[in-house]
């Protein structure tokens, strides 16, 4: 403004702005210099209205006519608005125009948003996904992603989806990774990812960006689900490129850039939550010998305190997928829902493991997944009646792959795709109903029933049947045993 205030007291001398070395030169009462700044461009806009002189620009050059006063205003200006441009150049490790941010509202995704903006100079969209986390973590998240600086935050539920189209093929599939994890977070990330994309689209962003960090899986699984969906877009990971080492540094960085410090406890463990599992990570548990501690779980009761009575459940599934619960027809979604309530009173589904994570680091993790156990049961269970020996055999080859892909973050390989495309086909007569009892902690199956059994109770009987005459079997281990026979009549000599 005070700028402007100079020029308004004009003279009639023009000046003129030019020279690689900026330095101005006076020349029949013109000054010369060849700045092209659309700072200046703008400056002069206003000065032609407060003063009505003309404001001529030639590629870039400023024409106006000042008096001393205002060129050193003006050159001033200059100067500042230089030195503050070096300084973010310096800054800024690229351009990008508007970037999709996975945001959670906790520490370091809101130290994200200003980083972000800082350090590339663009808009951030903060993007949220509903994954049944629970109500708790989604409140007020658009108040803390815009007073990170954020444009706008996106919330979409995918909890439908995520059952639908990712757990319950993996539950097809018999996907379980190293024996024991079902794969709760591995199926998780490729769906809050592909929604990412679509967001990016609609926005118009020209990048995505996580808070994963350089140590874990997750961030293959993220960027692999971008690369595959889009390979256009530019990927910022954070945690592999700032100085922030820890949570002090995050709350040292967010202080300084103004932007509210979450103000809820810090726990002390790493924790994952969705409607599949809760995961627990850190503190004691990075110690395998360590046992638990009682008050860590929060999907399920100690099998200690459960219910001193056993609690009945009937699963009902078609070609192979839950949809019924004590034969009440429920949605994805819900059916989860209400078989994590019922297992987790009985203290169902926790698992303690050691597992191989993919950039080759071993670690431990404790993981709570009520519902998942008591599905996992009741499809292999009806499996045990409607698929023939060396279809299960093919079948339980193939998940072990299948996890393995999941748990990579190679959901939308070809390879994994073309996998569920088997796993739907020789699943398509497992249709049926298994009943399990829930007690203290454990599943046990007690009964399962399906129109496609291959279970004949007429054959298998010890009684004496029309179909299968038991003299038949001596032929029958005579040519089955033969391979056996002629090696052990070699080594003998006969």
């Amino acid at each position: 403004m005070a700028q402007l205030q100079a020029i308004r007291s004009c003279s009639s001398a023009t000046l003129f702005f030019h020279g690689a070395n900026r330095e101005p030169s006076l020349h029949h009462d013109k000054l010369y210099c060849s700045k092209k700044l659309s700072s200046f461009q703008e400056l002069g806009a206003k000065a032609s209205e407060l003063c009505g002189h003309a404001i001529v620009h030639h590629n870039g050059s400023l024409t106006q006519a000042c008096n001393n006063q205002a060129i050193q205003a003006v050159l001033a200006n200059e100067k500042e608005a230089e030195t503050s441009g070096a300084a973010k150049g310096r800054a800024l490790r690229g351009k990008l125009n508007k970037v999709v941010l996975a945001y959670s509202g906790g520490l370091d995704t809101s130290v994200i948003v200003p980083w972000l903006r800082e350090n590339y100079g663009c808009d951030v969209v903060c993007f949220t996904a509903d994954v049944g986390q629970g109500l708790k973590e989604m409140e007020g998240l658009e108040i803390k992603a815009k007073a990170s600086g954020a444009c706008q935050l996106v919330v979409k539920d995918l909890k439908e989806e995520f059952v639908r189209d990712y757990i319950f093929p993996c539950l097809r599939a018999g996907a379980i990774y190293e024996r024991k994890y079902l794969l709760g977070t591995s199926m998780a990330r490729p769906v809050i990812a592909k929604a990412m994309v679509d967001v990016a689209r609609e926005v118009g962003a020209d990048a995505v960006s996580h808070g994963c960090t350089g140590k874990g899986n997750d961030q293959v699984r993220f960027e692999l689900t971008f690369f595959a969906l889009n390979p256009e877009l530019n990927v910022v990971a954070p945690w592999r490129e700032w100085e922030i080492k820890g949570r002090e540094d995050a709350i040292e960085y967010a202080k300084k850039h103004n932007v509210p410090v979450p103000v809820t406890k810090k726990s002390i463990y790493s924790r994952d939550r969705n409607l599949w599992h809760l995961s627990h990570e850190g503190d004691i548990l990075e110690d395998p010998a360590n046992e638990p501690k009682k008050d860590m779980y929060m999907m399920t009761v100690d099998p200690e305190d459960a219910p001193d009575q056993p609690e009945y459940v009937e699963i009902g599934m078609v070609s192979g997928l839950p949809v019924s619960v004590n034969g009440k027809d429920l949605s994805p979604a819900s059916l989860l829902s209400e078989l994590n309530e019922i297992g987790g009173r009985h203290g169902i589904g926790r698992v303690d493991m050691v597992e191989n994570r993919l950039v080759g680091m071993k670690s431990r993790g404790v993981y709570e997944t009520p519902g998942g156990t008591i599905l996992f049961t009741a499809a292999r269970e009806l499996e045990s009646l409607t698929l023939d020996r060396e279809t299960i055999q093919v079948k339980d080859s193939l998940a072990l792959k299948y996890a393995e892909l999941v748990y990579a973050g190679r959901w939308f390989d070809p390879l994994r795709e073309s996998m569920d495309a088997f796993m739907e086909k020789i699943t398509a007569t497992t249709t049926g109903s298994v009943t399990l009892k829930l007690y203290k902690g454990s599943v046990s199956v007690v009964g399962r029933k399906s129109p496609h059994s291959l279970y004949r109770q007429d054959i298998s009987s010890f009684e004496s049947g029309q179909i299968y005459d038991q003299a038949d079997a001596a032929g029958f281990i005579r040519l089955y045993g033969l391979p056996m026979r002629v090696r052990a009549m070699l080594e003998k000599g006969l």
